[in-house]
């Protein structure tokens, strides 16, 4: 039988107020931000981009702003994420795509081989996390998403609890994530980098039309992939505001 108890493993008051928590969950590793505030927390869900750690100082820096905020936010590493065991296979199948994008060779049918199991393989875990959120003191609903957009797109299909959902990028979503995000309907922000080296624009664009929901807002902004401007950090934070406040 799985392990689905959630264990803090450490835990650290920053210099913000926010507490910082290491957590397991059998073998799920996360970490959770939460206020100062002793009223329950509205939950984000932060999720990297496919294979980054949840250290990742980007996403750190997100998650502190956010609890600062007044959230309560979890990231994990989700199967094949950060330092989670990788086939011999996966890894081949990441190399073969670096190597084609670095060539300007077409990388779809690869990029379909890495990041279609990722999700698959992580939107279970992400699911289970959830649950054993909610069920701590200080954190209530509701429950918003943050990141990586292949995820997101998935979670915001099958999990109801999720109420609003903030995506990066999009350009390379695996096909079955496209249909899905016709079935999305939840209050939707989609950050798009112009000049986004690995996310062809216009298949970003066209995702952004493809998502059902009636209130969806699409942010552009000139720059590569790591270039977003930092008052897109405050717009997000009214976005959840607004939808989850």
């Amino acid at each position: 039988m799985r392990d689905t108890t959630l264990r803090f493993t450490s835990e650290q008051r920053l210099d913000d107020g926010v507490l910082a928590r290491e957590f397991t969950l059998g073998e799920i590793p996360g970490t959770l931000w939460t206020p100062e505030s002793a009223a329950p927390a509205p939950l984000i869900l932060m999720a990297h981009n496919n294979g980054l750690p949840k250290r990742d100082a980007r996403l750190v820096a997100r998650a502190r702003y956010s609890a600062a905020r007044g959230y309560a936010v979890a990231s994990i590493d989700a199967a094949g994420c950060g330092d989670r065991p990788r086939s011999a296979a996966d890894e081949q199948a990441r190399a073969d795509l670096r190597r084609a994008m670095q060539a300007g060779e077409p990388v779809d049918g690869i990029f379909e081989s890495v990041v279609g199991p990722l999700v698959e393989k992580a939107a279970p875990e992400w699911r289970t996390t959830l649950d054993a959120l909610l069920s701590l003191p200080g954190i209530g609903g509701p429950v918003g998403y943050s990141g990586w957009t292949a995820l997101g797109i998935r979670l915001a299909a099958a999990e109801p609890r999720i109420t609003a959902a903030g995506f990066f990028a999009g350009g390379y979503v695996p096909h079955t994530q496209r249909e899905e995000a016709r079935q999305i309907t939840v209050p939707l922000l989609l950050l798009l980098q112009w000049d986004d080296e690995g996310n062809p624009r216009q298949r970003a664009l066209d995702l952004f039309e493809a998502f059902g929901s009636k209130e969806k807002t699409l942010h552009a902004n000139l720059g590569g992939h790591t270039g977003t401007p930092w008052f897109e950090l405050e717009d997000g934070g009214r976005f959840f505001d607004r939808h989850l406040k």
